[in-house]
């Protein structure tokens, strides 16, 4: 990705000087010379632009006063599909005792350095056969990414996204004689946003205009559904931000152990939003009820309905250095896909008699939250 500005600017000159020839050639059309000049003078100007673009996807900047430099990731376009996911999932599950062991976020990376981040049909096939060869020890990552010039930068952008979604985790299970145990599984241990049973109907909206406050792009994606359903915590992490904002009304912002991703639910329900309890700086567990749709927001005043429609907003920040949180550098994708993945592993909730609380039904004992505090087993 560094070098990619090297080879547009090899084309400014290329281009400069084979208009160059056009230029003498017609050098007595004074007309043509004048508007061939504005030609090539826009497009240099426009090349010299995408360069810029590009190139920022990584920026430089020194630390302290000394030489050390930091690179990191300023953009990122999130284009993997529901199926190469769950393609992916699929191989990194079935293999994950084997001798051959497959990291589905490796995976996807491989594939997206060959399409640039396209995966239709063609691709799922070509993921498919790699992964094969790659289960059978036929060939390795290290072998097929060593010839892919942007492997580095997708493995880290995508796992940025994906990195602590799968993993060993220990399940509650419910016995027969109304006891529980537990039971040690590999695999998606994230949840979806909303809890089991409850019904929503959604769209890929991200990017869409909204106008409230000043014209700007949907940075998320929403789930429309009933008042009062339960919020579920998609991944373990630290209740970074909770209270009102002017745009997303009742708000929760849980930022993941790694500190990679921010996780961001709005509209929460007026008068009663969040989970019993729930306090800014508190480690919550993947799968935990945090919060209840409502349709608050787009008031400076807070508690109040400005929302038509009930629905979660929850949208998905990367970070990559802590300069990029809050500021014009945001790193938002589009979460569909994910949100259609996630689909896969739902947590039930059950209601608290006399209150309007929900809580989930069993627990998980995620080993990444167990290290940030052993006490911990779910909310």
């Amino acid at each position: 990705m560094k070098n990619v500005q090297n080879s547009f600017m090899k084309n400014i000159l290329e281009k400069i000087l084979r208009n160059d020839r056009l230029i003498h050639w017609k050098a007595l059309d004074t007309e043509y010379l004048w508007r061939l000049r504005k030609w090539i003078m826009a497009e240099v100007l426009l090349i010299a632009v995408a360069a810029m673009f590009i190139g920022s996807s990584y920026v430089v900047t020194s630390v302290g006063s000394g030489s050390v430099k930091q690179d990191f990731i300023k953009w990122v376009d999130f284009t993997v599909s529901y199926e190469a996911l769950c393609a992916a999932y699929e191989w990194d599950v079935r293999t994950h005792e084997s001798e051959y062991p497959i990291n589905w976020v490796e995976l996807l990376a491989v594939e997206a350095a060959r399409t640039g981040g396209e995966f239709n049909k063609k691709a799922l096939s070509d993921l498919k056969a790699v992964a094969q060869k790659l289960s059978t020890g036929e060939t390795t990552i290290q072998k097929l990414s060593e010839k892919l010039k942007y492997y580095d930068y997708y493995r880290e952008a995508y796992g940025a996204v994906l990195d602590g979604l799968v993993g060993e985790y220990e399940e509650e299970v419910a016995g027969e004689d109304g006891g529980g145990s537990w039971r040690t599984v590999y695999g998606l241990k994230a949840f979806f946003p909303l809890a089991k049973g409850f019904d929503y109907t959604d769209y890929d909206d991200f990017g869409v205009s909204r106008s409230y406050g000043y014209q700007r792009r949907h940075l998320g994606h929403d789930m429309m559904g009933q008042t009062g359903t339960p919020i579920m915590c998609i991944e373990s992490g630290y209740v970074e931000a909770l209270g009102w904002n002017q745009y997303g009304g009742w708000r929760i912002g849980i930022r993941s152990l790694d500190g990679k991703r921010y996780y961001y639910y709005a509209h929460l329900r007026q008068n009663y939003p969040f989970a019993e309890g729930l306090e800014e700086g508190d480690l919550v567990t993947a799968g935990d009820v945090i919060g209840y749709m409502g349709h608050t927001g787009y008031s400076t005043k807070e508690n109040v309905n400005n929302i038509e429609v009930t629905h979660l907003h929850w949208g998905l920040e990367l970070i990559f250095d802590e300069s990029q949180k809050e500021s014009n550098n945001e790193i938002w994708v589009d979460v569909y896909s994910l949100t259609r993945f996630l689909a896969r592993h739902k947590q039930t909730a059950v209601k608290v008699e006399g209150t309007k609380e929900w809580v989930r039904s069993s627990g998980i004992k995620d080993p990444a939250v167990e290290a940030e505090n052993p006490e911990d087993t779910g909310r």
